[in-house]
């Protein structure tokens, strides 16, 4: 019993190691633990054991027993490795650049502000940036909106706490901070730092206390625009704002002007646009941005002579805008990193 037991242990030691695929091993392990394997009949064979041999071949076979179990486990093992490679194929070096060829692309927010930055380039503007986060002065005061203005009121706009600062501040004391409820700020830098003539595009991010749904976001952007000039008039805003809806939306596209009143302009006019490349939209007047001839207080404040110069302003959301182009009805869908979405952009 010993000797067979021996011989079996011995034989299965040495095969196990050429056997590269799981049918081989299952073969290999049937030749001994089978049925009629060669380990199964020398259990079998225990029943001629004498009696008093019975104790000491027992504790052999389940020691051989033990020892196989292991070596079928471990055989089973490198096989699963092997098929695991196999699958997953030779070995990525991490220094190496990566072999996936997916390549992503421009959000379809970003696709949409280099449109109509190109758009406006091409009517003579440039694009100017300013921080996210405002003091009220340039925020609001030097825009000629009053304390009393909703936009001010706590439950629109998000206050910073008093130690906030941000870059290039105005020396107006210890008036608050806040995040940006417009673009309209950048207007006011600009002017500061020069002279006019004046004709930009300020595109960013800006903040408000919306509740969140399908057309509202605590987080959004906007593209505001000015022009400052000698003897700007009502006609070069209208050829302005008509030109840009012609070029995004396509021929045929028409622009109204409703009355309309923001602090910051004098007149003031809501537009709206009509256009019949915009499928079920296309016969309907859509809300688009706001706009007028600015307020000749706006200049006093910095440092223009309301006397010598003119200018026009106008601004819009560029979530807006890129639903209107590609028909999408929710504005949340922006945000939610969903590849499904974002792809369709690509």
């Amino acid at each position: 019993m010993q000797e067979q037991l021996a011989n079996i242990l011995t034989e299965a030691t040495a095969a196990a190691p050429a056997i590269a695929a799981r049918p081989e091993f299952e073969a290999f392990k049937a030749r001994i633990a089978g049925p009629n394997g060669t380990l199964t009949a020398a259990m079998k064979a225990m029943a001629a054991v004498p009696k008093e041999e019975k104790p000491a071949a027992g504790k052999l076979l389940n020691q051989t027993k033990g020892a196989l179990e292991k070596l079928f486990a471990e055989t089973l093992a490198r096989i699963e490795q092997s098929e695991i490679a196999a699958r997953l194929g030779p070995a990525i070096d991490p220094t190496l650049p990566s072999p996936d060829d997916f390549a992503g692309s421009l959000h379809p927010l970003t696709q949409v502000r280099e449109e109509v930055v190109g758009v406006f380039r091409k009517l003579g503007f440039t694009v100017a940036e300013g921080p996210e986060i405002e003091s009220e002065w340039y925020c609001f005061d030097a825009l000629n909106t009053p304390d009393s203005h909703p936009a001010r009121d706590m439950q629109d706009t998000l206050f910073m706490p008093r130690e906030t600062r941000c870059a290039d501040a105005t020396k107006k004391g210890d008036e608050a901070y806040v995040l940006r409820s417009h673009t309209s700020s950048v207007q006011i830098r600009t002017m500061l730092k020069q002279q006019p003539p004046i004709r930009i595009i300020a595109p960013g991010r800006c903040f408000r206390r919306d509740t969140v749904d399908a057309t509202h976001s605590a987080n959004f952007h906007q593209i505001e625009g000015l022009w400052v000039d000698k003897q700007v008039t009502l006609r070069d805003l209208k050829s302005v704002l008509d030109a840009f809806v012609r070029e995004m939306f396509g021929a045929g596209t028409e622009i109204r002007l409703r009355p309309s009143f923001f602090p910051f302009t004098e007149p003031s006019f809501e537009m709206d646009l009509k256009s019949p490349n915009l499928g079920r939209l296309s016969d309907r007047w859509l809300e688009v941005m706001g706009c007028g001839l600015v307020d000749p207080k706006v200049f006093e404040n910095v440092g223009y002579d309301p006397e010598q110069w003119t200018g026009l302003a106008f601004g819009m959301g560029l979530e807006r805008i890129a639903m209107l182009l590609h028909g999408i009805d929710d504005i949340r869908h922006f945000y939610a990193n969903d590849l499904r979405f974002l792809r369709q952009f690509a």
